[in-house]
């Protein structure tokens, strides 16, 4: 292995580690109200977070079966998106979250399987915590209820 691989290696090893660990969070993170429903990306083609991903929280009208937008936002350099909703604003009810993963790819100069990823849950006890992560390559993705 050459020097250069060594220290790649190594580099992604490290914000794989500060990923999962946390990081450093940015003293608007901290001072931000808690939130009950939090999510990541993470980019598991190159070992990185998931930077500057587009995304867009939306609740389901039961009514209707019609998506209600409640909010946008972007990742920060950690693949986080803190503040998405407060626990005032949750309520029982089926709510998406859409990843604008064409997007995030075409900014890295590479093209992606999958324009966009959406990720549809429910939350029957809202006064719970839900963690929903998004782990991505160009061409395959998954998620899971964190906590």
């Amino acid at each position: 292995m050459t020097l250069k691989a060594a220290h790649m290696s190594t580099s992604r090893l490290q914000h794989i580690k500060d990923y999962f660990l946390g990081g450093e969070y940015t003293s608007a993170e901290m001072a931000a109200p808690y939130c009950p429903l939090t999510t990541h990306v993470l980019n598991t083609g190159m070992g990185v977070p998931g930077a500057h991903v587009a995304l867009s929280l939306h609740r389901m009208d039961p009514s209707t079966s019609l998506w209600n937008l409640l909010t946008t936002g972007t990742t920060n350099d950690d693949g986080r998106c803190p503040g998405l909703i407060t626990r005032e604003n949750i309520t029982p009810a089926v709510y998406k979250m859409r990843f604008e993963t064409g997007q995030y790819w075409g900014s890295l100069g590479e093209s992606s399987f999958y324009p966009y990823v959406e990720i549809i849950f429910t939350i029957t006890v809202h006064s719970q915590k839900f963690h929903v992560p998004l782990l991505c390559s160009r061409f395959s993705y998954t998620t899971y209820r964190g906590s």
